[in-house]
């Protein structure tokens, strides 16, 4: 077990996560006179928002996720390791994390947890297997790989009902998320790779986005949400509203509609962007406190973002349940930057709990973009829609990638995707399909929980 050194006469200050939560309060401490320390699974701060553009082949790995390091590497007072934490003494003022099998046990006097969530599907885990989340880098990798080998698939196909179904793509959840990726894989098929391919038209796939919900981008308002279902419509997305998902196998998903009726699509390609639900960290911190936990397992905040009983701990971002915010980067950010503030002033005062002015959220607005130059934006009372909307999407969102040459290659990317036809990112291997379940099926053979039968199967 490996414990990091620590100085003595300088306050420590932990963060969870480095997402938009955890890496905006490290970097809103650089002048703190405090010692910050970064602990994550991955070595990377991920832009979450532009996953799905990975996923489509519009921009690389790289240009959304730099690594935590070297964003950080100019902060003297900051330092990262990487593990995933998989317990949290708040007695003790500790977390534990492992990596490779090695343990590394820090302490504490100040904590931020920004752990996120993770795709939830709602009792269902099942489904995971043949239609992946969007929350990280391996679902995006992967998602690519199970979207261009479909095309690939039913360019050998001489079946027309195997063809069909290879060229039928299934997105499930009508949220931003859900909405974007719908719209460039229609994007992809009636744009990118026209005149690809021989044997087939990729203008004849069929793109179906469902949702068990009677509207599109529901926090939008209907008439931004009729509108976003009208311009996906326009360019060959199939809308399915009120349709609730019973099943996901290999080779399509079943559904209840609106009348009751079972219906059955048969789809090669799925997505799955439906729901969320916390970090089993939130689960661990309730346990140990007064707080509870809300349907999605995030932990009901103070309204200082700090856990009752504990001053010294903060949850921002997903994980959090405070006045029914949403769980969007903007709140993370604003949060992270509140608690850097909070724990600043209060080791310059001496005191890790001093008076605190309770967080306040200011809303800059949703946005979400359905192709290209279409988009709907939402600020205050005030909605948008189309170009105008598309422009606002664009800035905001380069404005929020970390790092100038990040910026500098996702515009570059951005421009010879969306003024042609040219999309950079199309590289795919076998191994980014499979290796997800091949990886699951080693964690289940190392704790003793699966059969050769069953490892035959899944890595099939």
């Amino acid at each position: 077990m490996n414990t990091p050194a620590r100085t003595e006469a300088r306050h420590r200050v932990v963060i969870i996560g480095s997402g938009f939560g955890g890496l905006f309060a490290a970097k809103a401490l650089r002048r703190a006179d405090v010692d910050v320390l970064v602990v994550d699974r991955t070595s990377h701060h991920l832009f979450q928002p532009l996953l799905y553009q990975v996923a489509t082949g519009i921009l690389s790995e790289g240009e959304i996720a730099p690594s935590t390091r070297m964003v950080l590497r100019k902060q003297s007072n900051a330092s990262v390791i990487l593990g995933d934490v998989t317990d949290i003494d708040l007695t003790a003022r500790r977390i534990t994390s492992t990596h490779q099998g090695r343990t590394t046990t820090t302490e504490y006097d100040s904590l931020i947890v920004s752990a996120g969530a993770r795709q939830s599907y709602f009792g269902n885990d099942h489904f995971a297997e043949h239609a992946p989340g969007m929350k990280t880098i391996d679902d995006a990798l992967e998602l690519r790989g199970r979207i261009l080998g479909a095309f690939e698939r039913a360019e050998l196909s001489t079946d027309p009902e195997e063809r069909a179904r290879l060229l039928t793509f299934v997105v499930v959840g009508a949220g931003p998320t859900g909405v974007e990726m719908a719209g460039q894989i229609a994007e992809l098929a009636h744009r990118t790779l026209v005149g690809a391919y021989r044997n087939i038209d990729t203008r004849d796939a069929r793109i179906v986005l469902l949702d068990a919900a009677s509207a599109v981008l529901p926090p939008f308002g209907d008439r931004l949400g009729s509108t976003a279902a009208e311009r996906l419509e326009k360019i060959g997305v199939e809308v399915r509203l009120g349709a609730a998902v019973t099943d996901v196998d290999a080779d399509g998903v079943t559904i209840k509609d609106g009348r009751g009726e079972t219906v059955r699509i048969e789809s090669a390609c799925k997505v799955w962007s439906a729901g969320v639900e916390a970090s089993p960290l939130a689960r661990q911190l309730a346990e140990q406190s007064d707080a509870e936990l809300d349907r999605a397992g995030r932990i009901a905040v103070r309204e200082d973002l700090t856990v009752p009983g504990h001053p010294e701990v903060f949850v921002i971002g997903d994980m959090m349940a405070r006045d029914r915010l949403p769980g969007v980067a903007q709140v993370a950010i604003q949060g992270g930057r509140y608690a850097a503030r909070q724990i600043s002033a209060g080791a310059r005062g001496g005191d890790s709990s001093p008076d605190r002015v309770p967080f306040r959220y200011r809303d800059k607005g949703s946005m979400a973009t359905i192709s290209r130059f279409n988009a709907v934006v939402k600020v205050g009372g005030i909605e948008l829609a189309g170009l105008l909307a598309w422009i606002l999407w664009l800035a905001v969102h380069v404005v929020y990638v970390v790092g100038f040459r990040s910026r500098l290659s996702t515009l570059m990317s951005w421009t010879w995707t969306f003024l042609g036809s040219w999309r950079g990112q199309m590289t795919v291997t076998d191994q980014q399909v499979v290796a997800r379940n091949v990886m699951g099926t080693l964690v289940l053979l190392d704790r003793g929980e699966d059969d050769d039968d069953t490892v035959v199967a899944r890595a099939s």
